[in-house]
């Protein structure tokens, strides 16, 4: 087998076995079976398990920033530099709702490899997802030029926001049908997104948090309480 062929080769059995089993439960052993492949290729290629869940892991995260990337800079066109804050909000979260769920997406290998990632969150997962934060600042700089009168300190809570709403969607969608005995359709993504949008630009727009006075404690029949509790 070709060198490129063995690469591709342990990338697909590798994301095939973690999407169905989790990241816990996969060896490199059974990778390399899955990939009728020998363990010194995997060592070869990636050096570490941590390497190649961290190779699946930019290989898919790169697809989806790229959508959401020339959304953002579709919407700016639209806008003559300045988008509106809905698309801007629509171009962050719609790429990832549309790649993992769905009737045509949720049961691809690569949606359920990025849905176990959203949910297991092991370390080389965790260390790219705090490190790689560039095209989410390009967000943040495009919802400064659609709102220059609030606060960066804002701006930001609302893209952590937007960007929760979205993760937990997916990763709690069982609980959700559950809970809703079904009324809540996860099928229908343009809903979804639509959803999450509206509550984010609603959050977004009510205008900065009032920062809250600290509690103070109050002495009450001897002993401390707080107030506001």
């Amino acid at each position: 087998m070709a060198s490129d062929q063995t690469r591709s080769a342990i990338l697909a059995a590798a994301e095939r076995l973690y999407a169905d089993r989790g990241f816990g439960d996969v060896t490199l052993r059974d990778i390399v079976a899955e990939a009728n492949v020998n363990l010194a290729a995997v060592n070869y290629h990636f050096g570490s398990k941590d390497e190649l869940i961290a190779e699946l892991f930019v290989t898919r995260s790169i697809q989806t920033n790229r959508e959401r990337l020339n959304e953002l800079r579709a919407a700016e066109e639209k806008g003559g530099g300045r988008a509106a804050i809905e698309d801007i909000m629509r171009a962050l979260v719609g790429p990832t709702l549309r790649g993992c769920l769905g009737p045509d997406r949720e049961g691809s290998t690569a949606a359920r490899f990025m849905i176990r990632a959203s949910i297991e969150s092991v370390p080389p997962i965790r260390r790219i997802k705090n490190r790689e934060v560039d095209h989410l600042r390009k967000f943040a700089a495009a919802m400064r030029r659609a709102m220059p009168a609030s606060s960066d300190t804002e701006l930001y809570w609302g893209l952590h926001f937007a960007l929760a709403m979205a993760h937990h969607t997916i990763r709690e969608k069982e609980r959700l049908l559950r809970l809703s005995e079904g009324k809540c359709d996860l099928d229908d993504v343009r809903a979804i997104i639509d959803r999450v949008v509206t509550v984010s630009v609603m959050a977004l727009t009510m205008g900065d948090v009032p920062s809250r006075p600290a509690a103070r404690p109050v002495a009450m029949h001897g002993r401390l309480t707080r107030q506001d509790l």
